[in-house]
């Protein structure tokens, strides 16, 4: 399998994938872990636009991806936890995850996944 970058996205056996395709991904990937409440970066800005994207789509604006030179993915995701969960144990379990989504369905090996919990949030509750 050969696997590089264009400005287009990434080539991986003559079949590009933008970059857009990975970002849903790793934000689907992130998303399932449990006591994940949401991600990207927390504040009013993020707030409403979740309100007018509710149920149309992922939000991708918390996520970095960079493929390097050894054809290895670098992923920054930013998250939101909800209040009680151990933050180290969700953010293993979220790093867990996007390394195994993104080989299995991209095929790149994860060199890091670098974790940024950005707010704590309460169950049922909006502040």
């Amino acid at each position: 399998m050969r696997e590089k970058t264009d400005e287009q996205g990434f080539v991986i056996d003559d079949t590009s994938i933008a970059p857009g395709v990975v970002e849903t991904i790793i934000s689907l990937a992130a998303a399932e872990v449990p006591g994940v409440a949401g991600i990207g970066a927390a504040g009013p800005l993020s707030s409403i636009l979740s309100n007018f994207s509710a149920g149309k789509a992922l939000p991708t604006a918390g996520i970095k991806l960079n493929i390097g030179e050894d054809q290895r993915a670098a992923v920054e995701v930013t998250i939101q936890v909800y209040y009680g969960y151990r933050l180290a144990e969700v953010a293993d379990n979220v790093r867990r995850a996007i390394a195994e989504a993104v080989s299995a369905q991209i095929g790149p090996e994860v060199s890091s996944v670098d974790i940024y919990v950005d707010e704590l949030k309460f169950e049922g509750h909006d502040l």
